[in-house]
């Protein structure tokens, strides 16, 4: 019969090793491209379909000072798909009330206003309790990098986890941007 301090040690040794193996990315890690978005077409975007490709998701608004970044994406959509790259719009309402209209709306904006021809999702939350799965996960994966306000960018590499997380008021076209999505690309 097993003493109380040998069935202690072995409880802690054991909670140790699993999370010791959560934390290095074991058994329970899920990634992004388990998710799929709603599309504004009406489709699905299954992110199952970029499995192996970096992937930059962008929480956008249509009404927003940061609005303009829809063609700087769209240049690096352009530059970057033929070697892999996707990008998603998220179109969502959660900062200052600024993507308040339907797919009419959001489809003037990004796809005639600003000529996009990546996805773009159907409007989702993106924070807080009722946020999409997706955003739930990548808060859950880096809860101090989460959206503060529109065109809050993750990028996600190869391997389906987050590489890098640019704020709204880093340019699509910024250099370190543009470094870590070739890094992306080049990762194998």
């Amino acid at each position: 019969m097993l003493n109380r301090r040998t069935m202690l040690a072995a409880l802690v040794a054991t909670t140790a090793s699993a999370t010791r193996a959560l934390a290095d990315g074991g058994m329970s890690r899920i990634p992004a491209y388990a998710f799929s978005f709603p599309a504004l077409s009406g489709d699905d975007i299954r992110l199952a379909a970029f499995t192996g490709k970096p992937l930059l998701v962008v929480n956008t608004a249509s009404l927003c000072g940061y609005t303009p970044q829809y063609a700087g994406l769209q240049e690096l959509w352009s530059e970057f798909r033929e070697r892999g790259l996707t990008v998603i719009g998220v179109p969502s309402n959660d900062f200052g009330g600024q993507e308040p209209g339907g797919t009419s709306e959001i489809t003037e904006t990004a796809h005639h206003q600003y000529g996009v021809t990546f996805p773009i999702a159907a409007k989702a939350v993106v924070v807080g309790a009722k946020a999409h799965p997706f955003y739930k996960w990548a808060a859950e994966a880096r809860p101090r990098d989460v959206p503060r306000w529109n065109f809050h960018k993750y990028l996600i590499g190869r391997d389906g986890y987050i590489a890098e997380v640019y704020p709204s008021a880093v340019e699509p076209a910024d250099t370190r941007i543009k470094t870590a999505i070739a890094k992306a690309l080049a990762d194998s």
